[in-house]
């Protein structure tokens, strides 16, 4: 894998919806105002902070608040800044400064349904030959919002996500929303499902790391030896960490396949995940796109599992449905890159260093005492 940058600016670029601006114009400002959309600046980039795992060295700011084109939105700049360069943001906030939107707005012209679809292509830059269907608008958790669901299909692999349009059929919302009223680390905690999942340490420790990793991938390859080999026996049954899977398909070709033969062994023999997934994570650079199912069952037997099972398992796709649920959590907490984890359910992307994990664990350990 390419090398996901640790810096939190690229981070965020990554993670949000870049693009066109609306239009907005200039209005007068009462001082109420300006002190309320002081405090929702405040609280977009706490929450920013927070939901994406942000370091506290890298400034994030956020633009005094206009009225969008829209008159349903007000618009924002959010600058994340590393000392060394700068990232721009769109960002728009319901004019209730409920709901904090990431991504393009687009003022409606014909079909919504036709429109979402070619700006979905626009803004992905999706080939002429790749699938892009969009279901019929429907009701959707978000108050004067409908959502469709967008299909991306190449023939090889399918991708969802859901996008929204205004009630009154004007403006669609090309992005993410978030509810700025719930607490990112209190959200994961409750999303995360750790109960009868592969782990290493005590069910009840004190502090909880899961990992969304790709197993083709070389930081995520670091940050499992350091897990494993320094910071498990650093604090013994004071940690326990959760593995989940995040095959980035789109971009690796043979993560998938290493994915589900894990959790083949997971479902055969569960004291054989951790050191499969190990051996995989040492041999990265032996394996390949054509080898990769024999090296599966290699290892596997090496790990302790039978050939012929591991290979029904592998063949019949058998664990695939686990893999997807893995994947389809991680994007329900904001995983967009690899390696993530959560610490307690606290964000943090790539592999800051070691002394950043051992300061996170020590002051988790403190706040849970």
């Amino acid at each position: 894998m390419k090398r996901i940058s640790q810096s939190a600016a690229a981070v965020l670029a990554g993670l949000l919806l870049g693009g066109g601006a609306l239009l907005i114009g200039e209005s007068p400002r009462s001082p109420a105002t300006a002190t309320n959309d002081a405090a929702t600046r405040d609280k977009i980039v706490r929450y920013i902070r927070a939901k994406f795992g942000v370091p506290e060295g890298v400034v994030l700011t956020a633009d005094p608040l206009q009225p969008a084109s829209y008159p349903a939105f007000l618009q924002t700049t959010i600058i994340s800044d590393n000392g060394k360069e700068k990232h721009p943001n769109n960002a728009y906030v319901t004019k209730d400064r409920r709901y904090l939107i990431m991504g393009n707005l687009y003022l409606v012209t014909a079909n919504p349904q036709d429109e979402v679809v070619q700006h979905v292509r626009e803004q992905f830059k999706i080939p002429a030959a790749t699938s892009v269907v969009a279901t019929p608008f429907r009701a959707s958790p978000y108050p004067n919002l409908l959502t469709t669901t967008v299909t991306v299909d190449d023939g090889k692999r399918k991708a969802t996500q859901n996008f929204y349009l205004t009630k009154d059929n004007r403006c669609l919302v090309v992005g993410n929303i978030f509810n700025l009223g719930v607490d990112p680390r209190r959200e994961a905690l409750q999303t995360l499902k750790t109960a009868n999942e592969p782990s290493q340490g005590s069910v009840s420790a004190p502090v909880t790391i899961v990992e969304f990793g790709d197993l083709q991938c070389p930081m995520c390859a670091r940050l499992h030896d350091f897990l494993e080999s320094d910071l498990l026996p650093k604090y013994g049954n004071k940690v326990r960490i959760v593995y989940k899977e995040f095959p980035l398909a789109s971009i690796h070709d043979w993560t998938l396949a290493a994915s589900v033969a894990c959790q083949c062994a997971y479902q055969l023999s569960p004291a054989t995940y951790v050191p499969l997934r190990s051996m995989i994570f040492k041999n990265q650079t032996s394996i390949n796109a054509t080898n990769v199912r024999d090296l599966m069952l290699s290892y596997g037997e090496q790990a302790g599992l039978d050939r012929l099972q591991l290979a029904a398992c592998i063949d019949s796709k058998a664990s695939l449905p686990h893999v997807e649920k893995d994947f389809q959590e991680g994007q329900a907490v904001g995983v967009s890159s690899t390696p993530t984890c959560f610490v307690n359910g606290k964000m943090v992307v790539g592999f800051p260093s070691a002394d950043a994990y051992y300061k996170m664990v020590d002051e988790t350990l403190r706040a849970a005492k």
